[in-house]
């Protein structure tokens, strides 16, 4: 699939805005602590990966009910769902000069029917000419994403036969339909009934 990128300059997907605020304390903070044990590009966005995807819970995993939309928001409680974790991820890669987009995946629930539309990211490290998709969701029983610039390694491959898709354009900042639901929504259970299921 061929990356589409949605704004041309490269340098809109290092900015910061409501939702990845790296200039924020905490933002900078946690990068500092990540550059001490990885100072080259590709090993600290390994780490940045590793750091979101394994020490901030998905809430659907931990049973955590608040909802979180903002990178530092997401650093402070260690909770968020799929777009939320992105968001820290995008975060992180930013504030260290790594061009971070954000990316969606429409996906289905195991009946078949459409489910809320699955958010990771995709970075472009310096000295590659292309952008490279990760999901930092994380893990658990039946998924097992990992950090891959030779072949995606996401939480959910799409299933065609259920009309999932991945959608190629790369935003640079959230999409208007799901930071809409993220910021509207009061608890999780009612997140769920606020996220698009398609774009």
């Amino acid at each position: 699939m061929e990356l589409i990128q949605y704004v041309p300059e490269l340098s809109a997907y290092l900015a910061a805005d409501e939702a990845i605020d790296h200039e924020h304390l905490l933002v900078r903070k946690t990068v500092a602590d990540l550059r001490g044990s990885a100072a080259e590009a590709y090993a600290y966005a390994a780490a940045a990966y590793a750091f979101v995807r394994d020490t901030i819970e998905h809430s659907a995993d931990s049973g955590d009910t608040r909802v979180t939309w903002r990178a530092s928001d997401v650093l402070a409680t260690r909770n968020g769902i799929c777009h939320s974790k992105s968001h820290a991820l995008a975060a992180l890669l930013r504030a260290a000069g790594i061009p971070a987009a954000l990316c969606y995946q429409a996906l289905a629930e195991d009946n078949g029917d459409p489910g809320p539309v699955h958010g990771l990211i995709a970075l472009r490290l310096p000295g590659r000419d292309r952008w490279d998709r990760q999901d930092p969701r994380g893990n658990k029983p039946g998924v097992d994403a990992r950090f891959s610039l030779d072949g995606e390694r996401l939480a959910w491959p799409v299933r065609p036969e259920f009309n999932e898709v991945d959608y190629p354009v790369l935003y640079a900042a959230p999409h208007p339909a799901v930071l809409r639901g993220l910021r509207s929504a009061e608890n999780r259970a009612q997140l769920w009934r606020t996220l698009p299921t398609s774009l």
